[in-house]
């Protein structure tokens, strides 16, 4: 790679020329990054080139290295350990990590191991664990190590990693998109925000979304996004992200609050297949059911499967796109199943909180201490007057209270490539998969709130709970098959094989102790064979 230099202001600058395949244009093209600066005629890196240095010197280190025999007597625990072994060979992600992190790869398994294995541990306490414990690097990685390791996580070499494991699987399969919020106290990290906190957190956040797989029931992508970011922004950038991934298409699962007329736009001009829920009071799903609320909930549109009243009406969608170049603006018909649900159960529920929600702002006013917060419902649900005389006297605004009572227990799903109703709903439903991801991300792995202050550092951490949160997907998915979640939780699970014993002499082939029928049983049913 060449180098270049460039005075500016008095400072000499030095860059490093790349060439980069376009795959737009295709063709090579010249990158220039900034490497550092000359002062006094020395060369003085940035802390990038630096950390693009070290982890060059690792892999060349890792290369000559080769096996390095025992040299003390060791008894250590392996038997979850063993199973993480497996779950990394069937998924890919260790021969993936060995490609995109070559020289760190054992370091970043260890770290998430670690993280998977002993939940809600900071990461200071690895060495503790890590002297009991069989792990890939097989010993300590400081405290200090840790804290230089995670800026070695660079942006591009994450990515080569996510596009490895992308082309082993998605294209496959129906993958789930979501976000979340995670709390922070950082007054350093740019992208904490306030916004919708979605776990009711009062703190600023920085928000993460993920794609998951339905098939495989695997994390496949995420990013992180500012706080202040609200679900329907997110989309753009998404398919962008996807496009990143070198995929052809994919086919999204996402509920209504990524709903709106510029992304499914998006979605057709990608020629992405989707499952969107929308909400009941669109104008164009209202005029449909319009024609239809009054009829149904006949006999012949109930699923008995579902409990539902369902409908499926084909639509055509305005499909619009601008040219980028010209400007000019393309207007098609694009054909879409809009799949209408009704469950009189949820319309029973939904009108019994309505109605005491009504009687809670029929206190308020009767009490006189209306709340600012709610004063657009009671402008919207009753005519207040108030006279020295009579006092204050409301009157329900009945047409207003039937508006909203009128959809109640109805839901939309539209999709442009699902018909069967039924089927649609069930991969909608799926969806929970995405939800306990999160709740996975931010209690096993401690993700509630952030634990560091740098940008970098964040990122690697990011990384390293993304990484384990595979192999616990995995493990939940395989548990969940093989009907073990009837006898044992997750961590039951992994306590009952971690006291499983490997034993290492000097100069010798290291071997596992005893393993009892009850786990061997835990390693067929996974589809594994036990240690030998």
């Amino acid at each position: 790679m060449a180098q270049g230099r460039q005075v500016i202001d008095g400072r000499e600058y030095v860059y490093e020329y790349k060439s980069v395949w376009n795959k737009e244009k295709r063709r090579s093209e010249q990158k220039r990054e900034y490497i550092g600066r000359i002062i006094d005629g020395e060369f003085v890196p940035n802390k990038k080139y630096l950390l693009q240095e070290e982890l060059a010197k690792r892999r060349n280190e890792a290369a000559r290295r080769g096996p390095v025999p025992a040299k003390e007597s060791r008894r250590l625990f392996a038997g979850a350990a063993y199973l993480f072994d497996r779950i990394g060979e069937v998924t890919g992600v260790a021969e993936d990590l060995k490609a995109s992190f070559p020289g760190l790869h054992q370091e970043i398994l260890s770290l998430s191991y670690y993280l998977a294995l002993e939940p809600c541990s900071p990461m200071y306490r690895f060495k503790r664990w890590a002297t009991t414990h069989v792990h890939p690097l097989g010993r300590d990685i400081p405290s200090q190590r840790s804290s230089e390791l995670l800026p070695l996580i660079t942006e591009e070499s994450k990515m080569d990693f996510l596009r490895r494991q992308s082309r082993r699987r998605l294209e496959s399969e129906y993958l789930f998109y979501d976000s979340t919020s995670i709390s922070s106290y950082s007054e350093q990290l740019k992208q904490v925000k306030f916004g919708h906190n979605k776990d009711g957190d009062r703190l600023a956040q920085i928000n993460l979304a993920m794609l998951f797989g339905q098939k495989s029931g695997l994390p496949a992508y995420y990013r992180k996004l500012p706080g202040n970011i609200t679900d329907v922004m997110t989309v753009e950038n998404l398919l962008a992200g996807i496009d990143h991934l070198d995929l052809r298409k994919v086919s999204l699962v996402m509920d209504r609050g990524f709903y709106s007329e510029k992304n499914v736009n998006a979605l057709f001009k990608g020629h992405h297949k989707f499952i969107i829920g929308a909400k009941v009071g669109l104008k164009f799903i209202e005029e449909q059911l319009k024609a239809e609320r009054d009829d149904f909930d006949r006999r012949e549109n109930y699923n008995s499967d579902t409990g539902l009243f369902i409908m499926t009406k084909t639509m055509e969608w305005g499909y619009k796109e601008t040219k980028p170049r010209s400007g000019e603006m393309i207007s098609e018909k694009r054909r879409m199943y809009m799949h209408l649900y009704y469950n009189d159960q949820i319309a029973a529920d939904e009108k019994l909180r309505f109605n005491k929600m009504l009687d809670s702002l029929e206190e308020d006013i009767a009490a006189g201490r209306r709340q600012e917060g709610r004063e657009k419902l009671y402008q919207k649900y009753y005519e207040i007057t108030e006279t020295p005389v009579r006092g204050v006297r409301m009157d329900p605004k009945q047409s207003a209270i039937d508006e909203a009572r009128r959809n109640f227990g109805f839901f939309v799903l539209l999709s442009n490539g699902v018909k069967d109703p039924v089927e649609a709903l069930k991969l909608y439903r799926s969806k929970d998969l995405i939800e306990k991801a999160f709740s996975d991300l931010k209690g096993r792995l401690s993700m509630r709130r952030t634990s560091v202050s740098s940008e970098e550092n964040l990122e690697g951490k990011f990384f390293l709970q993304f990484v384990a949160l595979i192999y616990l997907s995995y493990l939940k998915r395989a548990m969940d098959r093989s009907g073990l979640f009837k006898n044992y939780t997750m961590p039951e699970l992994l306590d009952e094989l971690d006291v499983i014993e490997k034993y290492q002499q000097p100069g010798s082939v290291a071997y596992f102790g005893e393993i009892t029928d009850k786990q061997k049983k835990i390693y067929a049913s996974l589809g594994l064979e036990p240690p030998a």
